[in-house]
């Protein structure tokens, strides 16, 4: 599986932090390795300067082998907060998805 990381201009894109996400992901979507080809990661700061409650957007999208992408977003006041709401959502879509598949 492969994991791209991205920031918005306003969120430091360290290599620390490009390690730490990828690797909280690839753990955390370990069991879907072999069904997910590609997960795209996008961190936003949707107020910039400007602080709000829930500013911090943190999209997941995964590419399914020969399957439609899957896309989740979640906000939050800090970046960790919003990636842990977004893993927990993407792990629930992708389940989903494939007991669907199952089922058929």
């Amino acid at each position: 599986m492969d994991i791209q990381i991205n920031t918005d201009k306003t969120i430091e894109n360290s290599s620390r932090l490009q390690n730490y996400f990828a690797t909280e992901l690839q753990t955390a979507l370990s069991r879907f390795q072999d069904k997910v080809t590609r997960v795209a990661v996008h961190f936003g700061d949707e107020n910039k300067e400007k602080y709000d409650a829930k500013d911090k957007r943190y999209l997941i999208e995964a590419r399914i082998a020969n399957r439609e992408p899957v896309a989740v977003t979640h906000f939050a006041d800090t970046v960790e907060k919003a990636f842990d709401g977004a893993v927990s959502k993407i792990k629930s879509v992708l389940q989903t998805t494939f007991e669907k598949q199952r089922e058929y």
